[in-house]
């Protein structure tokens, strides 16, 4: 039915010239969405495609004609999901195999901040050349996958792969030419699929190192590299400890707050009051039960800290095919990890304005289900970061909001189950989280992309 055009497309395509052309593209507008470090997607903008799409065509050709096991294993791998997706399960892999990674939200956060501004650059830039995809100038060429239904420059994947590459090799110094070599590797998984020409994907990887190099700029520069050498206050409710964790985070840059004390809570109630005499009481008589422990045992773990969130918007993403759409795919991600972050400096603000001691330091009969955090009780560093990442997922994925909400207040309710919080931790935390992912939804709503 578009023989006619493909032939034209031919001969237009080799003066670099030749329209995208297709029904329902995907979202042609998001080269405009508003980036997280990136001035804009504009600022980004590539260099022209070169005139040689027809040796590019050639040597497509030859490639599909030799594509063996591997390269099909290869095309597949970097295929599933969206963009950022494999490079958000190396992380999550690696902290779920136990491997210590510091600081885990800082990678989670610059990772995807930098796939999402790729991403947004590398669609501004599409959409300005609109060069077509291989087989929309050849529809004889054979593909491994769908034709993506956007301009092929540059790659997409490419872009994604370079900043995520960029970033890993700031935080993994070590591992750097191996992040560099899977980048490569899934910038020519699309070419080898037929759907990029080899100068789409060279471009997505120059485009998405140029992203990782202004991510790491901001992450050098967002104060998380100082120690911490204050002395902890003294006094009857003051939290009793020698090396208090998190005691630099209310320095960090924030994301998106104003100031890290921007929601601080209000101050907690003295600890001799009846007030709290209760709450520590509710906390001591407890009966802890199988489910309430496993409970509490899960969201002490790695997953229920950090990977089981990415892990539902990934999910989610598959069943609504939003895993097609890299733009928005990224914006999930970011938005995920971005939140977490803030919540985390806001949360720890308050801990270490207020140095409140933990229910088991006020009452010695209460025996933890765990050990406690080496850090002060209120507000809830759960309640808080699982309150902001489950108001972010009810937002973005409004169908499964009833679900994420009960997910997130399991979250902040398992510190109580487990001994560690009082009541009063949990309910400065759910509205501080909630008051945080107001910040970040709100930014959502003038992104350009609602």
């Amino acid at each position: 039915m578009h023989s006619a055009f493909y032939r034209a497309c031919v001969v237009i395509l080799l003066s670099g010239s030749c329209a995208f052309a297709q029904s329902e593209p995907i979202e042609p507008e998001a080269g405009t969405w508003k980036t997280w470090v990136i001035t804009s997607g504009k600022d980004l903008r590539v260099p022209p495609p070169p005139d040689n799409s027809a040796t590019e065509l050639d040597e497509l050709r030859k490639l599909a004609a030799n594509n063996d096991a591997e390269a099909t294993a290869r095309i597949t791998f970097w295929d599933a999901g969206s963009p950022g997706y494999r490079w958000i399960e190396l992380v999550n892999d690696r902290i779920l195999d136990n491997q210590q990674i510091p600081n885990a939200h800082r990678v989670y956060t610059y990772l995807t901040m930098a796939i999402h501004d790729a991403t947004v650059a590398a669609w501004e830039s599409k959409y300005f050349y609109n060069r077509p995809r291989p087989s929309e100038v050849d529809a004889t060429l054979p593909t491994a996958l769908p034709t993506p239904r956007s301009p092929a420059y540059p790659s997409e994947h490419a872009a994604a792969a370079g900043a995520a590459a960029g970033v890993l090799s700031y935080f993994f110094p070590d591992e750097a030419s191996s992040f560099q070599s899977m980048a490569e590797e899934a910038a020519q998984s699309r070419v080898l699929a037929g759907v990029q020409f080899p100068s789409d994907s060279s471009a997505g990887l120059e485009l998405g190192r140029r992203v990782a190099e202004q991510v790491i700029a901001r992450a050098k520069a967002d104060g998380s590299d100082a120690a911490w050498n204050g002395t902890a206050p003294t006094g009857p409710c003051i939290w009793v400890g020698d090396k208090p964790v998190n005691a630099t985070v209310p320095n960090w840059k924030p994301i998106l707050l104003a100031a890290p004390d921007e929601f601080r809570p209000p101050a907690p109630p003295d600890c001799k009051s009846e007030a709290v005499k209760a709450e520590t009481d509710a906390v001591r008589q407890f009966e802890r039960k199988f489910p309430n422990n496993y409970k509490a045992f899960y969201w002490q773990s790695p997953s229920g800290l950090l990977t089981s969130w990415y892990d539902y918007a990934s999910r989610w993403m598959f069943e609504d095919k939003t895993d097609s759409n890299p733009p928005r795919a990224a914006r999930s991600y970011a938005m995920l990890a971005a939140v977490y972050y803030d919540a985390l400096i806001a949360s720890n603000d308050g801990k270490y304005a207020y140095w409140y001691l933990r229910p088991n330091m006020l009452d010695p009969s209460i025996t933890p289900l765990f050990a406690v955090p080496s850090h002060p009780s209120y507000p809830s560093n759960h309640s808080t970061l699982s309150t902001a990442r489950s108001e972010v997922l009810a937002y973005l994925f409004p169908d499964r909001a009833e679900f994420i909400r009960a997910v997130g207040k399991e979250g902040g309710d398992s510190r109580i189950w487990a001994g560690i919080h009082y009541e009063m931790d949990n309910r400065a935390g759910v509205t501080l989280g909630k008051q945080v992912a107001a910040k970040f939804i709100e930014r959502a709503k003038n992104d350009g992309a609602d």
